[in-house]
């Protein structure tokens, strides 16, 4: 077996002075941290406005279905 490794947003040897730093809260989001992102190469402006867009279509689409379904239970009385 190897040496223990954390792995960044999933777990962490926390060290007895880091948990009492932290007033000895063991929620493992203060220890843990966030996985590092590798960057896309896509710039943010961009990515921004595709996944905006992406969204208002979500919302169309969320309203559309959310008529149907009131029409569908109107039915049903």
């Amino acid at each position: 077996m190897g040496k223990y490794k954390g792995v960044p947003g999933f777990c962490k040897l926390a060290t007895i002075e880091e948990i009492k730093k932290n007033g000895c809260v063991l929620t493992p989001g203060r220890y843990v941290g966030v996985k590092k992102e590798e960057d896309d190469g896509v710039p943010f402006k961009e990515k921004m406005k595709k996944l905006t867009g992406e969204l208002k279509q979500y919302f169309g689409e969320s309203k559309k279905l959310g008529k149907e379904i009131e029409e569908n239970l109107k039915k049903l009385g």
